[in-house]
C-alpha cells in the first residue's frame, strides 16, 4: 500500500474535507493539532488546513499571544504540561477506569515462570493488582513462578501475600512523594538483572518523546530498557502531547504501547516506528 511522505513521518494524511472558513474556526484547530501532537510544522497545518503557509504563520502568531501555543522555527509547540508532581496516593484516582482497562490489557502479554520490571507509577501499581487478583483465580495461567522487579514500595506491598510471586525491591534514594527507589544504587542493582517484560510508565509524550517528572526516575526507566528483551508503556490518551520535565526515551526505543484509545496521527506514528499499539477495551 502506497503511504505519503507525511503518513511516512507519523503524520496523519490531507484531509479531504472541507478547511475551515473563518480564522477562529482555523486557529482552534491548529490548538487541536498541536495540543494531541506536542509540536507540528508549518507546513504540515498548511497541508491539513488548506491554506497558505503564511496564513498559518499569523495564526501561529496570534495564538502565540493568547498563549495557546509557542510558536518554533518552523512550526508550532504546545504549551500543555503535566501538572505538578504529586504524591503517589493522590494519583491512584485520576483516570482510574482507564488505568485499570489498561492493566487487563497487560495481562495477556505475561505467561508462567515470567520475569517483568514495574516501575513506580500508578498504572503500574495497577497492573500489580489486576496480576495479584488473577493470581488467586483457580488455574490461573499468570503468576505461578512470576519474577518481579520493581522499584516501587506499592507495587512491592501489593505481592507480599503472594508466595508464588517473587517480587525484588531495587533498592536506592527514597523518594517520598513517589514510594519509590531511585539513584546510583538502584541504577547499579538493575545492572544485575534480565527481565523479559518492562512495564514502563510515563507522564507526556509530544512527537516521539516521552518524558517524566523526576531525573531520577528517568534514568531508572533508561536503565531498565537496556536490561528487557521488550518494553511496554502503558499510557492513558491524556498524556498525548504532553512534555514534562525530563525526556527519557523514544518511540523507537521501545516495543509496545498500551492504551485506553489512540488518535489516528498517533497509530501512523506506531507504524512509522515498528511499535505494536494495543488499545485496552472498557
Amino acid at each position: 500500500m502506497d503511504v505519503t511522505a507525511s503518513q511516512q513521518r507519523g503524520y496523519p494524511p490531507v484531509s479531504t474535507s472541507q478547511p475551515p472558513e473563518f480564522a477562529e474556526e482555523r486557529r482552534a484547530r491548529i490548538v487541536e493539532l498541536v495540543n494531541s501532537r506536542g509540536s507540528v510544522k508549518v507546513s504540515e497545518l498548511a497541508k491539513q488546513l488548506q491554506v497558505t503557509q503564511p496564513t498559518i504563520r499569523k495564526d501561529i502568531v496570534a495564538l502565540e499571544a493568547e498563549r495557546k501555543l509557542k510558536r518554533t522555527h518552523g512550526g508550532a509547540l504546545a504549551t500543555r504540561s503535566p501538572a505538578y508532581e504529586v504524591e503517589v496516593g493522590a494519583r491512584r484516582s485520576a483516570n482510574a477506569a482507564q488505568k485499570e482497562a489498561i492493566a487487563q490489557a497487560c495481562l495477556p502479554t505475561l505467561g508462567q515462570n515470567d520475569s517483568i520490571f514495574l516501575d513506580a507509577g500508578t498504572t503500574s501499581l495497577a497492573i500489580a493488582e489486576a496480576i495479584a487478583r488473577e493470581a488467586n483465580t483457580p488455574g490461573a495461567r499468570i503468576g505461578a513462578n512470576l519474577n518481579v522487579l520493581t522499584n516501587s514500595v506499592p507495587v512491592a506491598r501489593t505481592f507480599s501475600a503472594h508466595g508464588s510471586i517473587h517480587c525484588t525491591v531495587v533498592g536506592g534514594q527514597y523518594r517520598p512523594i513517589a514510594d519509590s527507589f531511585v539513584g546510583p544504587l538502584a541504577l547499579q542493582a538493575i545492572q544485575q538483572f534480565t527481565v523479559n517484560v518492562a512495564f514502563v510508565g510515563v507522564t507526556g509524550l509530544s512527537g516521539d518523546q516521552f518524558s517524566v517528572a523526576d531525573l531520577g526516575e528517568a534514568d531508572v526507566k533508561r536503565a531498565v530498557l537496556r536490561h528487557a528483551r521488550r518494553t511496554i508503556v502503558p499510557m492513558d490518551h491524556s498524556k498525548l502531547g504532553l512534555t514534562d520535565f525530563v525526556g527519557v526515551f523514544t518511540l523507537a526505543d521501545i516495543d509496545t504501547v498500551i492504551m485506553d484509545k489512540s488518535e489516528p496521527y498517533f497509530a501512523d506514528l506506531c507504524d512509522a516506528n515498528d511499535v505494536a499499539l494495543v488499545l485496552a477495551s472498557r
